[in-house]
Parts: C-alpha cells; structure tokens; sequence
C-alpha cells in the first residue's frame, strides 16, 4: 500500500492525493502535523519537504507527475 505523508494547506501535497485519485492508485494519508513519529520517520529517511509518498519499491518528496505515472500504469 502507497502511503502519502502529507500537512495542511501544502499544495503539492493536494496536487498528489488528487492525481492519485484521479487515476485509481488506493492510498493512506498520514499528516505528519499530528504524527510527531511519522515527522520523524520521513525526517529520519532524508526528506525535508511534503508531501512524502512512499511505495512498496520506491519514495519520493514533492509532486512528480512521472513517479505517479508509473505507480498508475
């Protein structure tokens, strides 16, 4: 499962979920506002910036239309 760790009012992070669900790609959300261990996870991996998607082989920060082509195809 694809999971999107994500914070409010962030518009790369709308622009992803509303791709994702645009093209059918199932997916949890996590606000990493109310999360500490999750801002820290994704803290933890590198990433400084949300939205943070996370798939079984690949993650990614910000919006990339071409990562989310492939998770769609």
């Amino acid at each position: 499962m694809t999971t999107v760790y994500t914070k409010p009012a962030c518009v790369q992070c709308d622009m992803t979920k509303r791709y994702m669900d645009k093209n059918g790609i199932s997916y949890n959300t996590v606000d990493i506002t109310e999360d500490p261990a999750a801002l820290d996870m994704i803290m933890g991996m590198g990433f400084s910036s949300a939205p943070v998607v996370i798939t079984e082989n690949d993650s990614w920060a910000g919006f990339q239309p071409d990562k989310l082509r492939l998770l769609a195809a």
